[in-house]
């Protein structure tokens, strides 16, 4: 597993995440996208170094008081499989616990099969099913607590 610097960035950053996303997901967007979701709402936004270069993305925010919902995670596809995701997500858990969030909640296309083994893998669990009107298609719904300790990150 690579050991990256996983740095927390702010509104001036979003073009920099911007450029990540659209290194992982189609179709490409904006700045304005992130800054429109994460707008008036508590938030976290993480960039994952490895060897001073952006290699991974978070986006999260608070959904509920005592929930945090994790809204993108994304990794460059050269800098996949070591373990960079798990640590994003880790990192988000311990920042969502250390204020007070019980929660943590995140939702991914049935086709996204990195994404499922990610949250299976950090214990969270299937808790529903969500119609996308945008993309017409269904989002498996995970949650999981965070006040436990976290799994060992592969």
């Amino acid at each position: 597993m690579a050991s990256v610097e996983i740095i927390r960035v702010g509104p001036a950053e979003y073009g920099l995440v911007c450029d990540l996303y659209n290194a992982v997901f189609r179709p490409p967007q904006d700045a304005a996208y992130i800054e429109r979701r994460l707008a008036n709402r508590t938030n976290l936004v993480m960039v994952a170094e490895l060897e001073r270069r952006p290699v991974g993305f978070l986006c999260s925010y608070e959904l509920r008081p005592t929930t945090f919902y994790n809204w993108l995670i994304g990794v460059i596809p050269d800098a996949r499989r070591m373990g960079i995701a798990s640590q994003l997500m880790a990192a988000e858990h311990a920042w969502a616990r250390a204020r007070g969030y019980e929660m943590s909640r995140l939702e991914c296309y049935n086709q996204s099969r990195a994404m499922l083994s990610l949250a299976i893998r950090h214990g969270y669990d299937i808790v529903g099913i969500r119609w996308d009107s945008h993309t017409s298609g269904n989002l498996i719904v995970f949650e999981k607590s965070i006040e436990a300790t976290e799994p060992p990150v592969e």
